[in-house]
């Protein structure tokens, strides 16, 4: 199997690694160029002077390094710092920037990790999508049940107990799926080892 095929067939990263390299700042998803570098296996400074040799093609709203305040509230999200000590304030590239980036760094390696993200990119964009389109739904839904209320006048408590049941169903649409665990014990119709 050739390099490309292998590229272009497996992903080179864990999905969620690079989801988890992914921060909302500005009013953008961005990632850092540290980040990046890492992903695309260069150095950071080697990604910085690619991108200053290329500066034409990132403007302000593909690129941008953070202030001091953004990147100590970054660290102190993140509990402890992953860039080491006394360092540069990093570079942020949105999406487009990200995209951008496959025309300046030609391995295959930063290729296929630049598509990888490209496609994670959109898949958060549609799942951000699809939870406004239900939120907007479940909206559509109260309004339509106060404006019934409305003509209805005495159904007051069926009302209110209506909206409880869909605030819930909203909150359960929020929150993240609890891991499953093994559950522990004794399997009924097992039979214990010889001990």
């Amino acid at each position: 199997m050739t390099k490309q095929a292998q590229y272009s067939n497996n992903t080179i990263v864990p999905d969620e690694v690079v989801i988890n390299k992914i921060y909302y700042i500005r009013g953008h998803k961005i990632m850092l160029d540290n980040d990046l570098a890492e992903l695309y296996g260069v150095t950071t400074g080697n990604l910085n002077k690619a991108v200053k040799r290329n500066l034409k093609r990132f403007p302000d709203d593909f690129m941008f390094q953070l202030s001091q305040e953004e990147f100590k509230n970054l660290i102190f999200q993140n509990g402890t710092s992953s860039w080491g000590g006394t360092r540069k304030v990093p570079y942020a590239f949105t999406e487009q920037g990200v995209a951008m980036l496959s025309g300046i760094l030609n391995s295959d390696r930063a290729i296929a990790v630049n598509i990888q993200i490209m496609r994670i990119f959109t898949k958060v964009r549609q799942m951000l999508s699809d939870n406004t389109d239900i939120k907007l739904e479940i909206a559509d839904i109260k309004h339509a049940i106060t404006k019934l209320a409305h003509k209805q006048g005495n159904q007051d408590k069926n009302i209110d107990l209506l909206f409880t049941y869909i605030d819930r169903l909203q909150e359960k649409i929020e929150e993240p799926e609890p891991a499953k665990r093994k559950s522990i014990g004794y399997k009924i119709g097992e039979k214990k080892g010889k001990g």
